[in-house]
């Protein structure tokens, strides 16, 4: 198999990425959710409310992580872990401790930034840098930690709850990442990886080195950013209300709760295939083709009235989620360059916790506003499949630009 000789010569380096995004999980919407009733029943919160209290704390952090976010690019991936996880602990405190409002806010904010944003931030900027030729591959293999999170933490977490109550529950998510994620993966990123002969060469390599200023005016990018933002808003909306979702159809929760070990399988495996289809096409030329399964599953979801849409809706979300997470963690440093990178991703991942900000929050005060949450998703599903066609002339664009020699690129002029 391609990967194995690939994971064997770069093990340490991979498995430190896909810690980063495995222990990303406890900023992650799918964790998060799990204490959703708990929340909503101790501070007498509506699905709305709730929702707004999320979306504050999100949008927070998101305007928060570009200029926290540029630290990657400063200090090495280990120092930013020393950082980082220790921080995020402290959320998973904070949010056990919680007894005020305004403090659930606070825990929601830390949860969010240094989890979400600044685990995914720095393993994926480290992969960009430390792999060339196969950057696609190590993206995908960081990717999945955060996979490998969604189908095993859920079910540990309920676990924990039923022993110790959720509030306990978060104390010894706290514990686990200062006593295991912070030793192992710090020792595990220690050596920066120096590229070998085998990194020399990309299909998409020579892209030359943008600034941030200069992205923002790229009007390709602000194309490209509304299909980014398509999987997360799309994502988070869903899990955040899968628990109204199910009471709605009068499906069983806890089959609903197995329909995520699917999708875990099917990003798992498409991120695998995503990853040898970068390394040989580059990422650009997969653009039109990422929002076409998850298009499917909202309109499954929205439409399906049996419980197996659900099981559909996963598999399909699965297969686009394994596209995405790979295709555009290899895709800035294959247009933008490495340079400014970790800025760059800092803005990209910024606005995509933005839009998973707006989900739940617009959502549920469309919920509460009478809006059938069903009828929301085949609107989402229809955004999908017309963005494929924007995506379509964004990658000829870029492969065009790419052509160009760096004087002519250098204007940003698509």
């Amino acid at each position: 198999m391609p990967y194995v000789s690939f994971v064997r010569d770069n093990a340490r380096w991979l498995a430190g990425a896909f810690l980063l995004t495995f222990f990303s999980s406890y900023g992650q919407t799918f964790f998060i959710s799990l204490s959703a009733g708990d929340i909503r029943a101790e501070y007498g919160l509506s699905h709305g409310e709730f929702g707004l209290v999320y979306m504050l704390a999100t949008l927070a952090s998101a305007f928060t992580l570009p200029y926290l976010g540029q630290i990657v690019d400063r200090r090495s991936p280990r120092q930013v872990t020393l950082l980082i996880v220790p921080v995020l602990a402290l959320g998973c405190v904070v949010m056990a401790l919680a007894q005020h409002l305004a403090v659930l806010l606070a825990a929601l904010y830390l949860l969010r930034l240094f989890g979400q944003g600044m685990m995914s931030q720095n393993a994926f900027t480290a992969v960009g840098r430390w792999f060339a030729a196969q950057r696609g591959k190590a993206t995908s293999i960081a990717a999945i930690g955060l996979n490998a999170g969604e189908a095993l933490f859920p079910l540990l977490f309920v676990l924990v709850v039923g022993l110790v109550g959720w509030r306990n529950a978060w104390l010894v998510a706290a514990a686990t990442l200062m006593v295991l994620a912070l030793p192992v993966i710090s020792r595990l990123v220690a050596l920066e990886r120096e590229p070998g002969d085998g990194d020399a060469a990309s299909p998409a390599s020579g892209a030359r080195d943008w600034t941030r200023a200069e992205v923002l005016r790229d009007p390709l990018f602000y194309l490209t950013m509304a299909g980014v933002m398509a999987p997360p808003f799309i994502g988070t909306t869903i899990f955040f209300h899968q628990v109204h979702l199910v009471e709605l159809r009068g499906w069983s929760l806890e089959a609903f709760a197995a329909s995520f070990t699917l999708m875990a399988g099917a990003v798992v495996v498409c991120s695998l295939i995503a990853g040898q289809l970068v390394d040989r096409f580059s990422a650009r030329a997969m653009l039109p083709f990422f929002l076409v399964p998850l298009g499917l599953a909202c309109l499954t979801l929205g439409f399906g009235e049996a419980q197996a849409s659900a099981f559909v809706f996963m598999a399909l979300l699965g297969l686009s989620y394994g596209l995405s997470s790979t295709m555009f963690s290899a895709l800035w440093p294959e247009v933008y360059g490495l340079a400014h990178l970790g800025a760059i991703r800092a803005m990209t991942v910024a606005i995509a916790v933005f839009a998973t900000a707006a989900g739940p929050g617009l959502t549920g005060f469309l919920i509460d506003g009478g809006i059938a949450f069903p009828a929301q998703v085949v609107v989402m599903g229809i955004y999908c499949l017309v963005l494929c066609f924007v995506m379509v002339v964004v990658s000829r664009r870029l492969k065009a630009r790419a052509l160009q020699p760096a004087w002519a690129s250098a204007t940003g002029t698509p």
